[in-house]
């Protein structure tokens, strides 16, 4: 199946959804990276006037809005910015200071636990947001990050559809070039923007090209297949409901 085909499959899933849910239309948190730009496409051709581009910069690199809005300006969807920094950092500071009156606070957990704070605090306004317009969130998971549980639970894991969730990395590129996401989007390095100068490389310890080589079957290096499998062993939590006893 061409990839114009297997795009419109996806438009018709989202509308599927949609209508059985009961629910009006469609919304995404728009990054300025690859994924989120094909999710907001996707979502704009699903529900030309019932889709919404959300941008949510805490303390973000001003690069990230910028191309944003360039997604925005490409894919014609109606968008809107909240800025969530002063809110992030006020929540953030009321934590550690209350554990640091207990005398339990860990420096060394702080630059995860303001990360993961930004991821939630996204999912918390895109909820608000979907609730009050009686709209789904969308994520923008790809297969790899799905894989490895490269997302932060019930962050921007925290949605109720996946509509790339079986596409590749190489895959999301090749939807992006036949969407018309702008080449600045294109040439981007994938970044969650969970601190200055993060990459999804970097902190993976492995690459997107190693990791759909893997899913597609592929020998690739011992290394890079011991950090994959790794990354999913660990992860496995992110892709199950809570545990609870069977009594």
């Amino acid at each position: 199946m061409d990839i114009e085909n297997r795009i419109d499959k996806v438009v018709e899933w989202l509308r599927e959804k949609v209508k059985v849910s009961g629910t009006k239309g469609l919304l995404v948190g728009i990054s300025g990276g690859i994924d989120s730009a094909v999710v907001a496409n996707l979502i704009k051709k699903a529900f030309p006037e019932n889709s919404l581009g959300v941008i949510l910069p805490i303390k973000s690199n001003p690069k990230d809005v910028e191309d944003g809005l360039l997604l925005v300006k490409q894919s014609g969807i109606t968008h809107i910015i909240i800025d969530l920094s002063p809110q992030q950092q006020e929540m953030l500071a009321l934590v550690n200071k209350t554990l640091q009156a207990l005398n339990l606070f860990n420096e060394g957990n702080n630059k995860l636990t303001d990360a993961n704070l930004r991821a939630r605090l996204r999912m918390s306004t895109l909820y608000a947001l979907a609730n009050q317009l009686n709209y789904l969130v969308v994520g923008t998971d790809n297969a790899a990050e799905v894989y490895t549980g490269y997302f932060t639970k019930y962050g921007d894991g925290g949605v109720d559809l996946l509509p790339i969730a079986t596409l590749k990395k190489y895959e999301v590129y090749q939807w992006a070039k036949a969407l018309g996401v702008p080449q600045e989007i294109l040439d981007r390095q994938p970044s969650a923007g969970l601190w200055e100068g993060q990459t999804d490389e970097a902190e993976m310890g492995t690459t997107y090209k190693a990791i759909d080589a893997f899913l597609n079957g592929e020998e690739i290096l011992q290394k890079d297949q011991e950090i994959i499998e790794r990354l999913h062993r660990i992860s496995q939590h992110k892709r199950e409901m809570p545990p609870y006893p069977k009594i």
